[in-house]
Formats: C-alpha cells, structure tokens, sequence
C-alpha cells in the first residue's frame, strides 16, 4: 500500500490537474446591451464544419464545431436576458477577396453590430498549393477596402480583426516555406486593425503559449486547423478583446 500511495502521488493520476485558461464570465464593467448582432466571418477555422444552411441566428448547427461554437453557447449561456443574435458566416477556403464576394449577403444585409474577421491563412497557404498569385500587398490592401466600406455604411460598428496564425510543428506546415514569409500577413492585419480602431484577437500568442504547456498534437494537428482544445484558447482570446471592445 505504502508503494502504491507513493506511485500515485509522483504520477500524473495523483496529481491535481490544473487549468490553463479559464473561461470568465464578462465583468461588470463591460457595457453589454440588450440587443446586440454578432457576426464571424472568415475562413475554415471560423467555419468549423457548420451547417451552412442553417442560417438563423444562435442555431447551434449554424455555429459549427470550432472557436464561434465556444463563444456562442458561452455568451447565450451566461447572459439569457439579452436578445442577442449570432450568425456564423465563414467558409472553407476563403480568401480575402472571396469575402468581398458575397459580403452584401453575408454581412451587409445582417447589419452587424460586432463585426469579427478572422482571414489570412489561406491568403497565403494558397500561394504555395493552389497557384493562386496573390500577395501580402493584395492581402492587406483587400482587407483594408472591405472593412473601410463596412464601416463606412455602419460608422458605429465594432470590429474584431483575429491574427492569422500557424502552429508551428503542425503536419501540413513546412517551415522555410512559411517563416519569415507568413510573419508580413500578421503585419499586415495588425497594421489594418490599428487603422480602423479594431480590436486585435493575439491568436499567434495563444498557441505559442500553449505549445509550452502541451504538444502541437494536441491543439492542432496540422498547424492551421485547431483542435476541440485549441478552439477553446481561441474563444479565451476573443472573450477578452470583446470585453475591452465594450468596456
């Protein structure tokens, strides 16, 4: 017995598992109205395998499987008298320019509220599988047009603007293709966020921050697409922005 006491105490059975991140409820000091229009737009990441159509709001089919889902169930779950309404308008693949395409439906006619953008990585993975020619210059200044005319038609909208982000490690990055290279697409959408007086999610240094404490494998495997865990830091992350946002 006494051995078995001692075996439990050194191994990770007998140890209290400690979290890394918490997921607080939004302070007091967040002016949260009654009424509020969220929209993600974005690419996979933000798509996460949702219902597309399934496109009423606060559905939870629409809300895909990814870091919206966290944010969703989080907010309708602690905050049930508000009358806010949800949408999740990303799609797998997407491009900055692809947004642009279909933005009057998915976004303009939905007269957002909050407006949150996560779009980079395909701008750039593309380049190096799909012989799509784009730049960082074609990246930011796309970006830059899209978010100025929304904001133009909605001058008291707010913005998140979510950094692209790579895990490094990841199964399909291959590193001399993407650093230093990927580096200008952050820049470049920290450089559009500070413009337009969004709030800026730090994605990058959550997941260098979770790869000290656990292995890519377990947040995202293949460097792009985060896991049920890395979805979680995600929604840590944007939970804080979207409070100083409404402070």
């Amino acid at each position: 017995m006494s051995n078995r006491r001692t075996f439990l105490k050194q191994s990770a059975i007998g140890v209290t598992a400690l979290p890394l991140v918490s997921l607080p409820t939004l302070s007091s000091e967040a002016k949260l109205p009654e009424k509020l229009t969220v929209l993600f737009q974005g690419d996979s990441i933000t798509d996460a395998f949702r219902n597309r159509a399934t496109y009423y709001p606060n559905n939870m089919q629409g809300m895909g499987n990814g870091y919206v889902h966290h944010i969703v169930t989080h907010l309708m779950g602690n905050y049930p008298t508000t009358q806010w309404q949800c949408y999740n308008r990303g799609i797998s693949g997407n491009k900055v320019f692809q947004l642009a395409e279909r933005w009057e439906d998915d976004c303009m006619q939905l007269k957002p509220d909050v407006l949150s953008v996560l779009i980079g990585v395909n701008d750039f993975w593309h380049t190096l599988t799909s012989n799509y020619d784009g730049t960082v210059e074609t990246y930011e200044s796309d970006l830059r047009a899209l978010l100025n005319s929304t904001k133009k038609t909605f001058p008291n909208i707010k913005m998140l603007i979510g950094e692209p982000f790579v895990v490094k490690g990841g199964t399909a990055i291959i590193a001399e293709k993407w650093f230093p290279a990927f580096a200008a697409y952050q820049k470049a959408a920290r450089k559009v966020a500070q413009e337009l007086g969004a709030a800026l999610v730090p994605y990058q240094q959550v997941f260098d921050d979770a790869l000290k404490v656990a292995p890519v494998s377990y947040w995202c495997a293949d460097g792009v697409h985060p896991s049920l865990a890395g979805a979680y830091l995600m929604s840590k992350a944007w939970l804080a922005a979207f409070e100083k946002l409404m402070k």
